[in-house]
């Protein structure tokens, strides 16, 4: 065990702090409950990005860019909106060494802005639908932060889409929803439960909000996205219309959705170990890296090195990228350099000695189970794609393993506060109450939420806490 990461059992919260400390992530910035995002963990994030954006593009979305600041005004436009965000909105009331007349708010989320815009653009029902994405910050001034799963400021994207027919919107905010689940299973090898949100977890302002939920190691749910259909609400508040084929003007159904760097602390909090941080190889920037080992410094440099380059190169070809490096840092110990690759989640790391260069063979390692076996040299190019898909495949089954081995059910409104009390995790109940409902539950379980209702299973039973036929809900701590 790494003596520099606290044992999850001991402190999960400092666990999780060590292993961005020790792969160096992030760091606190000076503005409090905002974070630095270092090279290692924005390298992460661009896999993030690359791989959503493409998804998004391939369903017929394209990217722009709308303001930071948006005046106070049309935050107002849509109450329900203004009252779910107002706690957290920073203002801005000065600027150039004056009072501003009307303030501006550093964009929560730019439904707002992006509504107005809409509604100079959309004119007739030849210019619909509109399907923008923009990758952006946004901030929140959360009271209780924590790097990567709560900041102030976040980095994100945010799609907005305008439609003719609520049918056609209600569509799309599925088919976003489907996105989601795709990326994150396939590429972050996160199991999610994909569902509709209960009235009281709603996007403020929307008609339906919908989520793919995530477990987490220490058996607590994270949100990992939302993808929500707004109906005409913010079409209403900032007249986006357009008129139809028959002449008349009707208002456009939109939707928005989203997800953030929260992600990197769900792979985290999913993947890593006692060692430190742990990654898939599809979202990994190293997925690779080959050490060469040895005392003698000329074979070093003209036969290990060359080699291990080499080899380097031949696996980015296969690999389509920048994915593989060759270590030559020989002013570090071998052991220093293992541990170095290690806390940072490469997922596989190759070592090149000298009597692996006379055997024609490299040692390899798995990070994920510590595995280690030797690959001979003529099969390493063919092998490590291979071996990667494994890493990737085992490391989604086992968290999906722990995820149905932490998933309950409850009958009774007494038997779901036992659950949660006792063995906490994913926790099935039939519901059918209201967000004062909601509210009750939480207080009383110590924190516990309905976190969707799941797409997958339409079954209906006595809600535990009404006695009204219910849907079946899954109730768990969150972060």
């Amino acid at each position: 065990m790494a003596r520099n990461i606290t044992p999850r059992d001991a402190d999960y919260s400092q666990w999780y702090l060590d292993v961005i400390k020790a792969a160096e992530l992030a760091d606190y910035a000076p503005v409090r409950g905002c974070m630095v995002i270092r090279p290692t963990g924005y390298a992460i994030w661009e896999s993030v990005q690359r791989h959503f954006d493409d998804a998004f593009k391939r369903t017929g979305h394209v990217n722009a860019y709308f303001p930071l600041l948006i005046p106070q005004s049309f935050l107002e436009k849509e109450a329900e909106h203004v009252e779910g965000f107002a706690p957290e909105c920073a203002m801005v009331t000065h600027a150039g060494g004056e009072k501003l007349e009307e303030p501006f708010a550093i964009r929560p989320t730019s439904e707002t802005v992006i509504g107005h815009m809409y509604s100079k653009w959309i004119q007739s029902w030849r210019d619909l639908p509109v399907l923008i994405n923009q990758w952006c910050n946004v901030m929140r001034w959360e009271k209780r932060t924590r790097l990567f799963l709560r900041t102030s400021e976040f980095l994100w994207q945010e799609g907005h889409t305008a439609h003719a027919a609520a049918e056609e919107a209600a569509e799309e905010t599925l088919r976003m929803l489907d996105v989601y689940r795709q990326v994150m299973e396939d590429i972050l090898a996160l199991p999610v439960v994909w569902g509709e949100k209960t009235i009281g977890e709603r996007f403020p302002g929307a008609v339906n909000t919908y989520s793919c939920e995530a477990m987490m190691s220490d058996k607590k749910a994270l949100q990992a996205g939302t993808s929500h259909f707004l109906g005409q609400n913010f079409a209403r508040a900032f007249e986006i219309r357009f008129q139809n084929k028959a002449g008349d003007l009707e208002e456009c159904w939109t939707t928005s959705w989203g997800v953030s760097t929260r992600l990197i602390g769900a792979v985290i909090m999913t993947h890593s170990d006692e060692d430190g941080l742990v990654l898939p190889p599809r979202v990994a920037p190293t997925k690779a890296v080959i050490l060469p080992i040895g005392t003698d410094e000329r074979l070093l440099d003209e036969a290990l090195l060359p080699r291990a380059k080499d080899f380097a190169s031949r696996l980015n070809g296969v690999l389509g990228g920048l994915h593989v490096e060759a270590d030559s840092r020989f002013y570090m110990r071998p052991a220093d350099r293992f541990f170095f690759h290690l806390q940072r989640g490469v997922p596989l790391r190759l070592e090149l000695g000298e009597k692996d260069m006379k055997a024609g063979t490299v040692r390899a390692v798995r990070r994920d189970t510590g595995e280690k076996f030797d690959i001979a040299q003529d099969a390493l190019v063919s092998s490590v794609p291979k071996i990667l898909e494994d890493i990737q495949s085992s490391l989604y089954a086992k968290a999906k393993t722990f995820r149905e081995a932490n998933t309950f059910s409850a009958s009774t409104y007494d038997e779901l506060k036992a659950i949660l009390d006792e063995k906490g995790g994913f926790v099935e109940a039939y519901f059918a109450g209201t967000p004062e409902d909601e509210r009750r539950i939480k207080e009383e379980t110590g924190g516990a939420t309905p976190r969707c209702i799941p797409l997958s299973d339409d079954s209906r039973g006595k809600c535990i806490l009404t006695g009204k036929e219910g849907r079946k809900t899954i109730f768990a701590k969150a972060y």
